[in-house]
């Protein structure tokens, strides 16, 4: 039995070759993977270039691409005339592949890499064996993860691999190679945007791999799971769990909507997050005062919510919400006394998110029956400076202070969505309603009196004066909304008429 060798990854590699060693296989490798065993490990190790009677040339970019090689691997050894070939040919089969890849992701992450740096770390030779060795798993088998010597060294120096087996690691031996195709297409297809970014590209390539199986999905009776692509170490996904029990699908799915809230704002922000949308929110130079009144939005929704800071968590505001049961609490960091206050809730599950710039992704994917929809994300890259004020009134620098809090906020929050706010604070939010007048209905309603003197902000224009009208009743000081319609001069007049003032901000925030 004949194996190659040739890894990037050397972790295990030694105590592999010794197995396979013992078990009487003969053993091929290359270059550094040749040094690590005959050198460190001082395994009995064949050069591939003596296997071959070729030397590796250009700069090691060829070393395995040799019919000795390619030959013996993907001979069927149930086709006579193929093994007929092999024998006039002095070739000999090989029967084992362990191969993991160049690290390409891991190079051209790092800042400052050039496209020299990033062609130079393209596995070519690599992939090449690992396709051959899968091909032909019925005879051959392929290895890819370290997790997986052990037993296939037990399988080899036993009773051998069954098909089964061996067809399971062809199987992940080709989602290797796809995960790193993909990333050298991303790649590639990233550097050229930056000449012509000219919106999705007509093939999109997506390689995900699970990190983690969840108890199920939204409902009970739904299977969950979560993925992560190959490049890429920011978000939600990739947090480290601290504290608590393990998380949920909907846990995530909210996490993620608190982090994705409390990051838009430059100020410290303090989210608390219900089904999705944000039923407090604010922000404060002081986090513990922001969590107060974040917290006094809504105080009978908080309960069961999550919580997203976009600092540190401080002791001070951790001793403030242990008198409220959280499912999650999601920041970037915490004080180590501030980590210890939340500890003491058992069953509160507690997430630090690396930081990350551009961890939405390229791309926003939103999957429909029988395909995917594609967009940019939604970036709020407006300047509240560059608002048209619409209206005789002006609005007050406290009052736009305001409104740049609402408009942030609105974005976050599902259309039709309605937000009103007062001393940057969430005093109450409409969502998700087939009709604007409803939102903004509820908005009103959850803030009731504290309404008056406050702001109104739409992520959508309001379609007619009827918007406009309610929230003069309530005693909205300031509208924000995108403008737009055809009605605009009437939603205008019944602002002037009530004594309102507005801007048109020129841009929608929908969040279906």
């Amino acid at each position: 039995m004949k194996a190659v060798l040739s890894v990037y990854d050397k972790t295990g590699l030694v105590e592999l070759a010794r197995k396979l060693h013992a078990a009487g296989v003969a053993l091929v490798s290359t270059g550094g993977t040749h040094r690590s065993l005959s050198q460190e490990g001082g395994i009995s190790v064949q050069q591939v270039s003596d296997l071959t009677g070729f030397p590796e040339i250009l700069d090691g970019r060829v070393k395995t691409l040799h019919p000795a090689i390619h030959g013996g691997l993907l001979a069927r050894r149930d086709d006579p005339g193929h093994m007929e070939e092999m024998a006039r040919q002095g070739l000999e089969t090989i029967d084992l592949v362990v191969v993991n890849l160049y690290p390409f992701v891991e190079t051209v992450s790092k800042p400052g890499v050039t496209l020299e740096d990033a062609l130079e770390n393209i596995d070519i030779g690599g992939p090449t064996l690992l396709r051959a060795a899968a091909k032909n798993f019925p005879f051959v088998t392929v290895v890819v993860d370290p997790s997986d010597y052990g037993w296939v060294a037990e399988g080899i120096a036993g009773a051998g691999l069954s098909q089964e087996e061996r067809r399971g690691l062809a199987r992940k031996a080709f989602e290797h190679v796809s995960r790193y195709d993909t990333a050298v297409a991303r790649y590639l297809s990233e550097d050229g945007r930056k000449e012509t970014p000219d919106g999705p590209p007509e093939e999109l390539v997506l390689s995900y791999r699970r990190r983690r199986q969840l108890r199920y999905g939204e409902n009970p009776h739904q299977a969950g799971a979560l993925y992560v692509p190959a490049e890429g170490n920011g978000g939600i996904a990739h947090a480290e769990q601290l504290h608590g029990r393990e998380l949920s699908f909907n846990n995530l799915m909210d996490a993620d909507a608190a982090w994705r809230a409390v990051r838009d704002y430059t100020d410290t922000a303090v989210a608390i997050i219900k089904h999705a949308n944000a039923c407090g929110l604010a922000c404060h130079c002081d986090q513990a005062e922001a969590y107060r009144r974040a917290y006094s939005g809504d105080t009978v929704s908080a309960f069961g919510g999550i919580v997203g800071f976009n600092g540190t968590v401080t002791e001070e505001t951790a001793r403030q919400m242990s008198g409220v049961f959280y499912e999650v609490v999601v920041a970037p960091d915490y004080e180590p006394a501030a980590l210890e206050v939340l500890k003491k809730k058992r069953n509160l599950r507690v997430l630090a998110v690396p930081p990350s710039p551009g961890d939405d992704g390229r791309f926003d994917l939103r999957p429909v029956t029988g395909g995917l929809l594609v967009q940019s994300p939604d970036v709020l890259s407006e300047d509240a400076s560059a608002w048209r004020c619409v209206t005789a009134r002006k609005p007050s620098p406290e009052h736009l202070a305001d409104l740049s809090f609402a408009w942030t906020a609105v974005k976050h929050i599902r259309s039709n969505a309605i937000v009103v706010a007062k001393d940057r604070t969430l005093l109450g939010m409409g969502a998700g309603q087939p009709n604007r007048v409803t939102s903004v209905r509820l908005a009103l309603d959850l803030a009731g009196d504290a309404a008056r003197g406050g702001v109104l902000a739409s992520d959508a224009f309001f379609p007619f004066p009827d918007n406009v009208e309610m929230a003069a009743a309530s005693g909205i000081a300031t509208i924000a909304q995108p403008g737009g319609s055809i009605r605009d001069e009437e939603v205008i007049k019944a602002a002037d008429d009530a004594g309102i003032a507005m801007v048109f901000t020129g841009v929608r925030h929908f969040k279906h």
